[in-house]
């Protein structure tokens, strides 16, 4: 069976997008699907810098077609993706909580849940209240929750994953790799995922 890591943060509006497929992506490649919650700014900061200063001083040209791509995606996906009043915004909260989510059997549904509040319905995922509102729409012991993201075990995972993407040639989100070193990045990218799944090994 082969392998699909997604390196991923819920900040990114592309990442939502690829997020919503890549499970029907693997189940049609027969692989085995591993999600690598990160910390994206930490990626940025590593070996991306340029977009923040994208970001302050963005094309004007490009920016315009950017949101019309991004329109023309989310309704191919099936998604709503609106532009939230905080951007970016600092999911490290958010993404830590990944963790403790996939321990409890619901890091899809609340991962789902968390790209629905923020590029959704526009809600500010840095914010306790928002996070512990995502929480209970999956069922999670909010007071479990908050007490795991706060602890040293959770901080250094995501850390070591955003670390380990970066050794590993990664420098944003959403990121694929396929049995290891065959890397992909954005959501454009999954036919050619596919593909790899579908080559012999």
């Amino acid at each position: 069976m082969k392998r699909l890591e997604f390196f991923f943060d819920v900040s990114s509006p592309w990442t939502y997008l690829a997020f919503m497929r890549i499970e029907a992506v693997a189940q049609a490649g027969g692989a085995e699907l591993v999600y690598r919650p990160i910390l994206v700014g930490g990626v940025f900061n590593a070996v991306n810098d340029t977009v923040y200063a994208a970001r302050a001083h963005p094309n004007p040209v490009k920016q315009r077609y950017y949101l019309k791509d991004m329109q023309d995606w989310a309704g191919q996906v099936g998604v709503t993706i609106g532009q939230p009043p905080v951007f970016p915004v600092n999911s490290v909260k958010a993404m830590r909580g990944c963790f403790f989510a996939e321990a409890e059997g619901k890091l899809v549904p609340y991962a789902s849940a968390l790209f629905e509040a923020y590029w959704g319905r526009l809600e500010d995922i840095s914010q306790d209240a928002v996070l512990a509102s995502v929480a209970e729409a999956v069922d999670l012991p909010v007071d479990a929750f908050f007490a795991a993201i706060a602890g040293d075990d959770l901080k250094q995972r995501l850390r070591a994953n955003t670390e380990e993407l970066v050794a590993r040639g990664g420098f944003g989100s959403p990121t694929m790799f396929v049995d290891g070193d065959d890397m992909y990045f954005g959501n454009d990218r999954l036919d050619l995922v596919r593909s790899a799944l579908g080559r012999p090994a």
